[in-house]
């Protein structure tokens, strides 16, 4: 009798796990109450290949869907990772299975998100989505019909790359960083140049001279035109053996999930304050771009073979030096210590992604700048 009490309780065990799995997926909804602001944000979830999938959308901003990076669930216990806005939840189902009670991190503190289960009475309607901006024709060489570059506001903290519609949008930016950029090179693989190559920045915005949003090679390729035209750079190519970093994949493997966005989309990788980075829909060269550019004293060799691309966060604390890249304060204005901060980067690479950097040493392309002139008057 007591083996068959025992039978009976594992099976109730594994039905209860079986009941959970289905009792997550469907669409979740609540209030986040964001400063003054009250958010009604909808999650939509569902099983594929026996996996949970999760889609987000605030409803008040718009109700464009995010994808979840990841969504892991232990028991009762569900988390997600949105990397598209570096937001992250954690809640706990009820035991009839229609609420979660949980929290929305989204900056330095969390605030309450408790989810209802939506019925088709109660559900809020989802605005419908903006389409997608047109791009250019992925065979397109663009140039620039009108570019705008102006000295940078010296109070104006850290940098930007990004495009706004067509246009190519910088802020805070040297003609190291342009050229780095350009060329998909860490800043020690550019030499000569005059000093203020580094020191003088600039904010741009460049209208390409073909219809539709540029992909991140033909942003690099009208960066270049603009380079030749604006700053009349002239340079050539040589080899040069560098101390550099090998960016491959941990024991254990990578730790983070393909990309669900659009393919075709342009990526995205920024900083929400100080050593908190969001990556989506990215491959790992233009993840290694990023970091050898804005973080590292030496060139990023990427030798993951991974191939896809990719979501992920990847908090950690800076050291002095990342510090200042990122338009930190300087590190006597630091604050204490914080014995709860995130690791440094090396090692919240390796546990947070499955991914490490080596120093070694390998031949690279160079830059090497003939002649370079302050950009031409708008």
């Amino acid at each position: 009798m007591k083996g068959l009490f025992t039978r009976i309780a594992a099976l109730m065990a594994i039905s209860g796990v079986t009941l959970l799995a289905q009792n997550v997926q469907g669409t979740w909804q609540g209030m986040l109450k964001a400063g003054s602001r009250d958010l009604r944000m909808v999650v939509k979830i569902s099983l594929e290949d026996d996996k949970p999938k999760a889609v987000i959308y605030s409803i008040d901003q718009g109700g464009q869907p995010i994808p979840a990076s990841t969504i892991t669930r232990d028991g009762a216990n569900l988390k997600m990772t949105i990397a598209a806005i570096g937001g992250t939840y954690e809640g706990k189902l009820s035991a009839d299975g229609n609420s979660i009670t949980g929290t929305w991190t989204q900056g330095p503190a969390p605030l309450p998100l408790n989810l209802a289960r939506a019925t088709q009475e109660t559900a809020w309607a989802i605005p419908e989505a903006a389409p997608p901006p047109r791009r250019m024709a992925a065979d397109a060489k663009p140039g620039f019909e009108v570019a705008t570059i102006k000295p940078s506001n010296p109070d104006t903290p850290g940098k930007i790359f990004t495009v706004r519609g067509q246009d190519v949008v910088t802020v805070n930016t040297t003609l190291l960083d342009l050229v780095t950029m350009a060329y998909g090179l860490h800043a020690k693989e550019v030499i000569g140049g005059p000093a203020w190559s580094d020191s003088e920045k600039y904010d741009l915005t460049v209208k390409p001279d073909l219809p539709g949003q540029p992909n991140v090679d033909q942003i690099k390729l009208i960066l270049g035109k603009l380079l030749a035209d604006r700053f009349q750079l002239k340079f050539h190519r040589d080899k040069k053996e560098l101390n550099v970093f090998a960016l491959d994949v941990a024991k254990g493997g990578p730790k983070f999930s393909k990309s669900e966005r659009d393919p075709n989309s342009l990526p995205g990788l920024f900083f929400r304050g100080q050593g908190n980075l969001n990556v989506t829909n990215a491959t790992m060269g233009e993840f290694a771009n990023l970091i050898q550019r804005m973080l590292l004293d030496k060139p990023v060799v990427n030798q993951t073979g991974l191939t896809e691309k990719y979501d992920f966060i990847l908090k950690f604390t800076p050291d002095p030096g990342q510090v200042a890249a990122l338009g930190g304060p300087p590190p006597g204005q630091r604050p204490a210590d914080n014995p709860d901060a995130p690791p440094d980067l090396f090692t919240a690479m390796q546990q947070q992604l499955g991914l490490k950097l080596e120093a070694t040493k390998a031949p690279a392309d160079v830059l090497v700048i003939d002649h370079v002139e302050k950009p031409s008057d708008n």
